[in-house]
């Protein structure tokens, strides 16, 4: 089972810059998007074979998530049920038979970090979010978690101690988030694997001088660990800021794969 996950950072935008061919080409069974930027129907978007849900933000061309998917979910959440973190789209739940996929756009603490208190009270309640979720039965999460965890996931991290998605506050609560029994699944294959980024800033060539940041990712629930087959960064992919993240999963019978 193929799962991808890619911040289009304004879908609009990236379906003029080759979106449709990398969704073609890469065939995923569930195909997660954030920062769609749009409310739907905002375009038309036909993609046969595709169920599509949507969760846009209240604030117009702002944040937004989507799922695409193969299979049908058993059924579909938006949010985390909590009204003051529920108006900006950025979570959507779907629950499969073996696992829930929780698609999640994570607030940006900021410039100056002024988002960075409101950045630690969604931190908890994402974590107790999923939590609750794993004790029903499997969880994977993607998206954009907008955190550099370790010093490898970013190009100069002494340069950026304080900067948003690499403050030692933001980092310490995605340790608790693993610590909940998660694994980061691109570093469970590639532990030492440098210069491997998913973010990259579109001012002075960064990314023609892979000077990124690793935001994106699976994470899988420990009891998924048997079925992880392989995680993947696409960083040859335009389109974007960012670029797609895959991670491989051993089929079921379960899940119709």
């Amino acid at each position: 089972m193929k799962l991808v996950s890619w911040n289009v950072n304004g879908l609009r935008a990236c379906l003029g810059k080759g979106f449709l061919d990398f969704f073609r080409e890469i065939d995923a069974d569930i195909f997660c998007v954030q920062e769609t930027k749009m409310q739907y129907g905002q375009v038309e978007l036909e993609l046969p074979g595709y169920e599509q849900y949507w969760s846009s933000a209240e604030k117009k061309g702002y944040s937004g998530t989507a799922i695409f998917t193969k299979v049908k979910p058993l059924a579909v959440r938006f949010g985390l049920n909590k009204e003051e973190h529920d108006r900006e789209g950025r979570v959507i739940t779907a629950e499969y038979d073996s696992f829930f996929l929780v698609n999640v756009y994570t607030p940006n603490s900021q410039r100056g970090l002024t988002r960075l208190d409101y950045r630690m009270i969604w931190e908890d309640e994402f974590r107790s979010y999923v939590s609750a979720l794993k004790k029903e039965k499997p969880v994977i999460i993607c998206g954009d978690l907008n955190v550099a965890h370790q010093e490898i996931d970013i190009k100069n991290p002494q340069a950026n101690r304080k900067n948003a998605g690499f403050t030692d506050e933001e980092r310490a609560k995605f340790s608790e988030l693993l610590a909940a029994g998660f694994i980061d699944t691109f570093r469970y294959f590639y532990p030492d694997k440098r210069d491997a980024y998913t973010w990259w800033s579109y001012f002075a060539n960064a990314r023609e001088r892979n000077i990124g940041w690793r935001i994106d990712y699976f994470l899988a629930s420990s009891d998924l660990e048997p079925r992880l087959v392989d995680a993947a960064i696409h960083d040859q992919v335009l389109g974007s800021d960012h670029c797609p993240v895959e991670l491989e999963l051993r089929s079921t019978e379960k899940d119709g794969e």
